[in-house]
């Protein structure tokens, strides 16, 4: 994309609160019919200038690129909604923008509405990038939910004989979406059969969300290239879950599971499911961090010559011999298919091979877990009651937002002639 197709005020720190302010900085926008793709990110704006910025934004129908990451900091909880409805509104009226970039702004219960209510109606939406953005449970629920919505509009959209793009990329980390949100997710994945990469790192999800994740959501994904779960928590339940998943995925290029607590048991059986031979686009594999022994490792030696396109693999953290005989004879066929590479990408030396080993652990025998293969119904439940739990905080938030009409509540007009009749002594 040539410099004439690209508006970007990316990083100049500007506190934009009027349209006044705003005015002089939009000025090449407004002369530019061809622009592609915006860059707001790194400045702060207030009402007034998103208002002005919108109606610039509505009338750029070439524009396929918006990146509003980090656009409002220091701002008022009370401004944000009304910023953001005017940004994502001027967005619906722009039929080729497919790629919306909203990271690193604070959308938690208070101020999610206008993001969800763009997302159950864009239909050109492509890519999707969430990253810390403050979202908790509860609103992770309702992003969820939007994009369930979004999965229904697109089939409307198909039945009618038009051309519409899957969902293919939602990259939505460091939002604490924990258990509570996971059946949300899991419904909308289930709809958006198409997406491609998905990224939901560090999001205090535990092994019975994971597991309801995976076996009732990305289980439908069979086009997936990219799966990045990293620094969530798995165990070998969660572990045996990805292992009776992941041979469906035909297309996946790329496992992040490092920092996930796969244990030495989940290890092995994710093994196990990489030697059936139905991965053979695997190119990296992300494993830090998950108690692997010298099972596990041995079980992907075994694997490597079902997995002809691998490359990288990292084991930092786990727990076997840095000079145990499986994890050479790994290094040596990763070093082989390098050299016969011919050089492509051997500059990167975070292309290739096996990741440093410099801190392994040393392998303790592993306790019997009373359930390690598959989730209990108590578990499966346990899902099904932490998104309900979410749902009902978000009820009670729209109530508290709700005044309660006048005269109509016998409660509590007994409660307004109690107070009236009590006197402060």
């Amino acid at each position: 994309m040539s410099d004439s197709k690209i508006f970007s005020l990316e990083g100049k720190g500007l506190k934009l609160d009027t349209a006044e302010d705003i005015e002089p900085h939009i000025k090449d926008l407004k002369e530019n019919a061809d622009v592609e793709e915006v860059r707001l990110l790194g400045n702060t704006l207030g009402i007034g200038a998103s208002e002005a910025l919108s109606k610039v934004l509505e009338t750029k129908k070439k524009l396929q690129v918006a990146n509003f990451a980090d656009i409002f900091t220091s701002r008022l909880l009370s401004e944000i909604p009304p910023a953001l409805h005017s940004l994502l509104t001027s967005l619906l009226a722009l039929p080729n923008l497919h790629t919306v970039n909203l990271s690193d702004n604070a959308f938690g219960l208070n101020t999610q509405a206008p993001l969800v209510d763009f997302l159950s109606q864009h239909v050109p939406l492509r890519h999707l990038i969430l990253n810390n953005n403050g979202l908790g449970p509860a609103a992770g629920v309702l992003v969820a939910d939007a994009l369930t919505a979004l999965a229904e509009k697109k089939e409307a959209a198909r039945k009618e004989g038009k051309q519409v793009p899957d969902l293919e990329t939602v990259i939505c980390g460091r939002n604490r979406l924990e258990n509570g949100s996971m059946a949300a997710w899991a419904k909308a994945y289930a709809m958006h059969k198409g997406v491609r990469e998905v990224k939901m790192v560090q999001n205090g999800i535990r092994q019975e969300g994971i597991t309801h994740l995976l076996t009732h959501g990305l289980s439908n994904a069979s086009k997936l290239n990219v799966l990045d779960l990293q620094d969530n928590t798995f165990t070998a339940t969660g572990a045996k879950a990805l292992s009776n998943v992941v041979g469906g995925w035909t297309e996946l290029k790329e496992l992040g599971v490092g920092d996930c607590l796969l244990s030495g048991r989940g290890g092995v059986a994710l093994a196990t499911a990489l030697q059936q031979g139905k991965n053979a686009k695997l190119e990296v594999l992300r494993l830090q961090y998950n108690d692997i022994n010298a099972k596990g490792v041995k079980g992907l030696v075994d694997a490597h010559e079902k997995l002809p396109a691998l490359r990288r693999v990292e084991l930092n953290g786990n727990k076997f011999d840095e000079e145990d005989e499986s994890i050479q004879k790994l290094r040596e066929v990763l070093d082989e298919r390098k050299e016969a590479a011919d050089g492509v990408g051997e500059d990167n030396e975070e292309y290739w091979g096996v990741d440093d080993l410099d801190e392994l652990e040393e392998e303790s025998e592993e306790e019997e877990e009373d359930e390690a293969t598959k989730l209990s119904e108590e578990e499966e439940e346990g899902v099904e009651v932490e998104e309900k739990a979410a749902r009902e905080i978000i009820a009670a938030e729209q109530a508290e937002e709700e005044n309660v009409p006048l005269g109509q509540d016998k409660k509590v007009d007994e409660l307004a002639n109690a107070l009236a009749k009590t006197e402060i002594k």
